[in-house]
């Protein structure tokens, strides 16, 4: 989308929000991911190893919550702020414009 159009219907934040949200459900998915591989590794040097790659991916889960949470994109702890969020974000997305 063109980055003028984005700024005048005002979904470069929306775009940026978006960006992070896909980014930081691709975090969990990893850590799940590297947790269920950690029991089932089949030696204590790949079991160390995928240990190391949770404890980074966790890290990253980290700081993009952070990230977004310091925008007031994400309200872990805030259910009902977050449903009213995700809400106006749907709402945001079916008024964007066609293209």
């Amino acid at each position: 989308m063109n980055i003028l159009l984005e700024y005048l219907t005002g979904l470069n934040t929306l775009t940026d929000q978006v960006i992070a949200a896909d980014f930081l459900n691709t975090a969990k998915s990893g850590v799940r991911n590297y947790a269920m591989a950690v029991t089932e590794a089949g030696t204590p040097e790949i079991k160390a190893m995928l240990t190391k790659q949770l404890d980074e991916a966790i890290d990253m889960h980290e700081q993009i919550s952070t990230y977004m949470i310091e925008r007031g994109w994400y309200h872990p702890w805030n259910v009902n702020e977050q449903l009213s969020m995700d809400l106006q974000n749907i709402n945001t997305a079916l008024q964007a414009p066609v293209l």
